[in-house]
Order: C-alpha cells, then sequence, then structure tokens
C-alpha cells in the first residue's frame, strides 16, 4: 500500500508524464509516481515523492545521509555526486544528486537519481516539521535529458491550502 504525505501539495506534472499506481508499478513506498513516456534501454525514468513527519532535530543533510544509508543496502554502488542546500530560513530545501549502480528488471544498471527535500512547518502546529522527498531516477544516459523537466515539475510544487477542510 502506498505510503501517505505527511502534508498535502499541490503540482503539476510535464507535459508525457503519466501518473501509475505506486503498488502497480512496484513502487510501495512511495506516495506518488509518474513515468516518463519514453523508456531507454528498458528503464523508465520517474518521479517520485514520499514524505514524514519529522519531530526530531535531524538536519536536511541528516536526512539526505539517511537516504544514501538505505541505497547502500540494495544497490551495487552508490556515490553523492554533488549536495547544496537551497530555500530560506523559513523555507530550508537540499537537493542532492548521485550515481547508482543496482540491478533493475534483471539488469545492473547505471541510473542517476536527483533528490529535493523541501521542510515544511505545519500551519496549524509550527512545532510540527514534515519533510517531503521528491525524486528523479533516470537512466545515466537519459538523466540530463529529463533533469529540465523534473525542474520544471518542482517549480509547481506548493503547499495545497484548498485540500478541501
Amino acid at each position: 500500500m502506498p505510503t501517505t504525505l505527511p502534508v498535502p501539495i499541490e503540482f503539476r506534472l510535464p507535459q508525457g508524464w503519466q501518473a501509475a499506481p505506486p503498488d502497480e508499478v512496484g513502487a510501495s513506498d512511495v506516495a506518488f509516481i509518474a513515468l516518463h513516456p519514453h523508456p531507454d534501454a528498458g528503464f523508465t525514468a520517474n518521479i517520485t515523492i514520499d514524505g514524514e513527519y519529522r519531530p526530531d532535530n535531524a538536519t536536511l543533510a541528516d536526512i539526505a545521509d539517511a537516504s544514501v544509508q538505505r541505497l547502500c543496502e540494495v544497490a551495487d554502488s552508490v556515490v553523492v555526486t554533488s549536495r547544496r542546500e537551497i530555500g530560506s530560513t523559513d523555507a530550508p530545501a537540499l537537493t542532492q544528486r548521485l550515481s547508482i549502480s543496482a540491478v533493475s528488471g534483471g539488469v545492473l544498471r547505471d541510473l542517476v537519481q536527483s533528490h529535493v527535500y523541501l521542510s515544511m512547518l505545519d500551519i496549524e502546529d509550527p512545532h510540527k516539521r514534515a519533510v517531503v522527498r521528491m525524486v528523479l531516477t533516470a537512466t545515466a544516459a537519459q538523466h540530463d535529458s529529463v533533469l529540465g523537466d523534473f525542474q520544471d515539475f518542482l517549480r509547481t510544487v506548493r503547499p495545497d491550502t484548498d485540500n478541501g477542510s
């Protein structure tokens, strides 16, 4: 069963990308997944979204380190090729790029992931902090050609203040 996000967000997918049920595409640990319309060498680039409440004092770098550690448990190799803090004091964020060698679909693949972590305070209780993670995963050969789509997607992400409550 897919996870749910700790805070409601809204966004627009880039043209051609299609949402898919996470359970049906083997991504049951995310709240949302979108697939690129043109696979590369049998691998479909994807954008995933997940998140959790973080009542602790972990920094975004600590949370990003934990993501890397989890990937190391399932991949042949994981290398952080870049990491940068972005955003503001009121809306901190962190980006990182990873080079990964992992088996997918029975084939050892060279993949690249671009991660973006957004820290969001609960509007009704500012002591509650949620961290939402958005990840682009693509083959090393296709990553740069879909990165612009991911950046376009990121520009549309915002809190959903009209979620019917």
